[in-house]
């Protein structure tokens, strides 16, 4: 992947200037924008600083593994006499390239991004390990005596300056001001944007536009949550929350492994059917316990298997949005789930829509789906995809706290789709075999999908490539978590460097192939005509009461047989033996329909669809 270099030029350097009787926070913003500024007193010091503290930790946030530094133990050894093994080569030249290296590396990624508008001002972060978004909005209410100068610029937020506000008293007025203008002496540095970081961070924002389902929790549900991710330990997958989602009823989290449930505070789910939907990275969520005290409300976002999970902080007169991922450096096996992301190319009509709904939102601000399809003359679900591609360019964010689109130009350019299309030169390919932008170049069969008990899911396939005229083997196996843990290919690039340098082409096309079949099966299973081809299934029930027991029922269909086990447990114990039945039908249509007939039964009485999950 490339990457561009951006030369940035701030008035001054951030800092907190503390007087005897008052401090004032002073960020420095950069001046290669239009006139971009904001100031004003805080009504509520405390709020301020631990919402900007907790967005800064999120920005800092790096879950990464890190190996341990042996440097110092193999020089030890060397000077004990020991051999010189590769090792202790390998630990010297990292340190001489660390502590003689010609100039220090520029930063990776775009310094915060600092936005004006009539009704807020909010700043947008990325975490240190590519996973977690934030934004944290600061509604005018906050301030007195405020003035801006609206528009999107960047933020210098250095540690020296995160430290200085950790330290501002509250008890006195805390003055802000963020210029882009200044009389000190202007601070110039350039930052590195790769394309992959750029791209990560455009889709983890868009990933806001597609249609989710919420969950509404209290302060304590989630004081619930982290105590128990701080006092339990996981040594094994899953290591997710589960949300049970059941119409009319409060929505329950389930942390896994322990099966420690959770039933929340809030509204009650207003969704038409039962959902279970699984998240990851939910270590994340530790660093929103310093807002705890300011809480007023949580409403949790779910979008789906592979997705980001949005999780809306009320914090009165601020508002924090926290988008949290299951990877870090976007794996390849979950950044691929963001191919329902990339919608197709527009024609002359959807870049006319596009032009008129950018139009209405400079002129008049932030606006709802309804009201910018109405300005664009066409229909809200085509007024979306061509928000959704303006949000992939950087021209337009979705606030999805507010539920309306705010202009926002990241950079001062457009951003060519060339550079987020694709994370690397293998997953062009990789669409090149699918066929997505032209006639697909190969014929990719799923040959097995082997379920591994405790551990997972193996996929073999077959990619015969008309280019090259050569058929590929490749398989992967999936973790309980949906993360690639073994994967083998005959291709060269994989027999030249394995997984060294990424999974070949033909991972990803049958990757890519397996996910979209998964999301067609389900799709087909709830018509009458894709029940009428299903011969042989197996599905999971589960429904909890108000103190935790629940009940599970397992149904399974083979041909002119239905078996159902049916098993029980208290809060907080594992599921006994349960009982067993077999039913014996004339045809394989009268079984069919006995074994759909009693899923719908399940349904309705407030049973979830386990295997349904989002993973």
């Amino acid at each position: 992947m490339t990457a561009s270099v951006l030369k940035l030029r701030y008035p001054m350097a951030s800092a907190v200037v503390r007087e005897p009787t008052a401090s004032r926070i002073q960020i420095a913003l950069e001046v290669g924008r239009s006139e971009v500024g904001l100031t004003g007193t805080v009504k509520n010091p405390e709020l301020f600083r631990d919402a900007w503290l907790t967005t800064c930790a999120v920005m800092k946030s790096d879950l990464r593994y890190k190996g341990k530094d042996r440097t110092a133990y193999l020089a030890h050894l060397m000077k004990q006499g020991k051999r010189a093994t590769a090792a202790i080569w390998e630990a010297q030249k990292s340190f001489l390239e660390g502590a003689y290296a010609d100039e220090t590396p520029r930063p990776r990624g775009l310094d915060p991004v600092f936005t004006v508008d009539p009704d807020e001002a909010s700043i947008e972060v990325f975490s240190r390990d590519e996973s977690a978004y934030a934004r944290l909005a600061l509604s005018s209410d906050l301030f007195e005596h405020r003035g801006a100068a609206h528009g999107t610029t960047l933020a210098d937020l250095s540690d020296t300056f995160i430290d200085q506000v950790e330290r501002i008293r509250t008890y006195q007025p805390v003055e802000l001001r963020a210029v882009t203008k200044d009389s000190a002496p202007s601070v110039a540095r350039e930052i590195d944007v790769p394309d992959e970081w750029l791209r990560g961070f455009l889709q983890v924002q868009s990933a806001a536009t597609l249609p989710s389902v919420a969950a509404h929790l209290l302060p304590v549900d989630l004081y619930n949550v982290l105590f128990a991710l701080r006092t339990h330990s996981a040594k094994k997958a899953p290591r997710g929350l589960r949300f049970e989602l059941v119409p009319g009823m409060r929505a329950r989290i389930v942390v896994e492994p322990w099966e420690l449930s959770f039933e929340s505070h809030g509204e009650v789910y207003r969704g038409s059917t039962p959902r279970v939907v699984r998240i990851f990275g939910r270590q994340r969520l530790l660093t929103l316990a310093r807002l705890l005290p300011h809480m007023n409300g949580v409403r949790v976002h779910l979008l789906g298997a592979g997705l980001p999970s949005f999780w809306v902080l009320d914090l009165g007169a601020a508002r924090l949005t926290v988008a949290l991922t299951s990877w870090s450096e976007s794996k390849w096996a979950s950044a691929t789930s963001f191919d329902a992301l990339m919608p197709r190319e527009q024609d002359a009509t959807g870049h006319e829509t596009a032009k008129r709904a950018s139009d209405a939102l400079a002129a008049r601000g932030p606006l709802p789906l309804a009201e910018l399809a109405k300005a664009a003359q066409t229909t809200p679900e085509e007024a979306r995809k061509s928000l959704q591609r303006a949000c992939l360019k950087g021209r337009v964010l979705f606030d999805i706290d507010r539920g309306v689109y705010r202009p926002r130009l990241l950079l001062a350019e457009p951003i060519a789709e060339s550079r987020i299309r694709y994370g690397s030169p293998r997953e062009a390919a990789a669409h090149r075999l699918l066929g997505d932008q032209a006639e697909p170049t190969a014929d990719i069969t799923i040959m097995k999908v082997h379920s591994l008990v405790g551990e997972g899911v193996e996929i073999t396939g077959e990619v015969t490539d008309k280019q090259v005229r050569r058929t590929f083997s490749p398989r992967f196996t999936l973790d309980l978590e949906g993360q690639a843990q073994e994967a083998w290919c005959n291709c060269p690039t994989y027999q030249r460097s394995a997984l060294r340098e990424g999974p070949c082409e033909h991972m990803i096309a049958l990757f890519v192939t397996h996910k979209r079949a998964l999301a067609e099966a389900e799709r087909v299973r709830e018509t009458p005509e894709g029940r009428k081809v299903i011969r042989a299934e197996t599905r999971t029930f589960v429904r909890r009461d108000a103190h935790g027991a629940q009940v599970a029922v397992r149904l399974s269909l083979d041909d002119r047989l239905v078996r159902v086990l049916r098993q029980e447990a208290a809060a907080g114990q594992p599921l006994g033996e349960g009982r067993f039945q077999r039913m014996w039908f004339d045809t394989d249509r009268d079984a069919r329909a006995a074994y759909f007939a009693r899923l719908d039964e399940l349904t309705g009485k407030g049973f979830i669809d386990t295997d349904a999950a989002s993973a």
